[in-house]
């Protein structure tokens, strides 16, 4: 009988909240929203890039309308940080800080919108301060920042479009999708699993107007560009994806549950929890269930396919909004105001502390369990050690033979450190096969000698008439590079532009090993 009553037509459906909303305390989720910003700016520039920035960094230098495993919008925003602030740390870190504090705008907005007080939106705006998704998506410069964003303004949109029924809101929903497929395709899996939940518990008539295949039409327009070049290259984000699936699938069905548990954070996953239960149980909330039941599809579906549990963070802090709401007419005695204020700020606490450079790099490596959890902080750190020993190789050969070399990264991050800081020591190109980053150049034909960072000595072997080891990349820390050897190679055996036909390779390289993982490899990484 519960099921019947809640895929019932929209008519049959329980009434909406009232019309007359609390009204945003702005001043206070301001005043949250511009600390969030100010805390990362003050971070910024501690420990260092990111693999993932030392690839965009490149790219910015390679605008196109699309890369192999990511669409165009950051590169191109990177390349404005870089105009307006320079070629610095802290200057590339500026957007995602600006972005993050409108991600904490979100948490009250829809906190407001299930009818929360200004006491809930007020938590809410807490809350989504102390999540470890505003906070890692705040520090490193990628997608994850634009993509955090559409999912949150699509889904705010999609609930104010439920509770008005002002079918006006599909423009703004098209704009929001449109730009949000320019920095990643993950939202198509929230447009599937909030669509499936409108249609099988929601409010339907919300699709019966013309204005939703509009907005469908006006989104794809301004996608057009990303997906025309998709389309014209064959698709390489499809690859991408399932050689990605591949490398970490094993790892992802391991971790899927402790990672649901984990990103928002410990102490405030009762909250999120609370908001699900609430969406799918609360009568008066049942025109916004099938965000509880997108959720849920959501996980099914990523267990299904062997994604990571990190796709659906974003929808985690929809749910912790509403758990908000929640908490917030729970919370009626000081005893359980303490308990809600004691989660929040253990959460900021350990969410800080794993996600952002809060502690000397250092104190992560020596600490056991910090060294294990907080591996996002080892991606920051060992870039320029690398081009110093990768110098000292380079170094170590003949004079005459310099001018005609070049340095070879398997992996992006490794190409990208050399492009950073090999200007320093007057290092020349590097080059990398992986991804996009074997669009960015090709060794010229007078380039005879190649230094290698971490590649395959049986492929090399092959290309090149003679290959030698040349020692080993060594860090005090855990990072994932420590132990990728260092080879030159001599003599190519086949023009560059054919190598480079052989040395191209899309997907991901495993941590700690140097093990590339392709959509046709066997296993994945362990």
């Amino acid at each position: 009988m519960t099921f019947v009553q809640v895929a019932a037509s929209p008519e049959q459906e329980a009434p909406t909240p009232p019309e007359g909303l609390t009204p945003v305390p702005w001043r206070t989720v301001s005043l949250t929203a511009v600390a969030m910003t100010a805390c990362l700016l003050a971070l910024a520039t501690r420990h260092g890039y990111h693999i993932d920035e030392l690839y965009t960094r490149a790219a910015s230098r390679h605008l196109a309308w699309g890369y192999v495993d990511q669409p165009p919008l950051v590169a191109l925003v990177a390349k404005a940080e870089m105009a307006v602030f320079g070629d610095n740390l802290f200057g590339f870190r500026v957007v995602p800080a600006l972005l993050a504090s409108v991600a904490v705008l979100f948490g009250p907005l829809i906190a407001r919108e299930l009818g929360g007080s200004a006491r809930a939106q007020i938590l809410a705006g807490f809350m989504a301060f102390a999540s470890g998704l505003v906070m890692y998506t705040g520090h490193v410069m990628g997608t994850n920042n634009w993509d955090e964003l559409s999912w949150l303004a699509a889904s705010w949109l999609l609930i104010r479009m439920v509770r008005t029924r002002d079918t006006r809101l599909w423009w703004a929903i098209g704009l929001v999708v449109g730009l949000g497929l320019t920095a990643k395709y993950l939202l198509v899996l929230l447009l599937l699993c909030l669509g499936a939940g409108l249609l099988v518990f929601g409010q339907r008539a919300v699709f019966r107007t013309w204005r939703f295949p509009a907005a469908v039409g006006l989104a794809v327009v301004i996608a057009s560009p990303v997906l025309i070049w998709q389309i014209t290259h064959g698709m390489p984000q499809l690859e991408m994806s399932a050689a990605l699936s591949k490398a970490l699938e094993t790892l992802s069905r391991s971790t899927f549950i402790p990672m649901q548990l984990l990103l928002i954070g410990l102490f405030l996953s009762p909250v999120w929890i609370a908001g699900l239960v609430a969406l799918l149980r609360r009568p008066e909330w049942r025109p916004y269930r099938f965000v509880g039941w997108a959720y849920l599809l959501m996980v099914v579906v990523l267990l299904v396919i062997g994604g990571q549990g990190a796709y659906t963070t974003s929808l985690q802090f929809v749910l912790l909004a509403a758990g908000a709401v929640a908490v917030d007419r729970w919370a009626r005695t000081l005893t359980r105001r303490a308990v809600i204020g004691g989660l929040v700020t253990l959460n900021a606490a350990t969410s800080a502390v794993l996600l952002l450079p809060t502690l000397p790099v250092n104190t992560y490596a020596s600490n056991p369990v910090l060294s294990e959890m907080a591996i996002v902080q080892f991606d920051q750190v060992g870039w320029p050690e690398m081009t110093r020993q990768v110098n000292a190789v380079y170094q170590s050969l003949p004079s005459d033979e310099r001018a005609h070399t070049v340095i070879y990264g398997n992996h992006y991050g490794q190409a990208g450190a050399i492009d950073k800081w090999g200007p320093e020591y007057g290092l020349p190109q590097a080059y990398s096969g992986h991804n996009s980053y074997a669009d960015f150049g090709v060794p010229g034909e007078d380039k005879t000698t190649v230094i290698t960072i971490g590649a395959d000595p049986k492929r090399f072997g092959e290309l090149f008439r003679s290959c030698e080891n040349r020692g080993a990349y060594r860090n005090d820390l855990p990072v994932s590079d420590d132990g990728q050897k260092f080879m030159v190679c001599r003599g190519p055996l086949k023009p560059w532009p054919q190598l480079w036909e052989q040395l191209r390779w899309i997907g991901f390289q495993c941590p700690y090993t140097a093990e590339a993982v392709t959509a046709e490899s066997t296993k994945s990484c362990d």
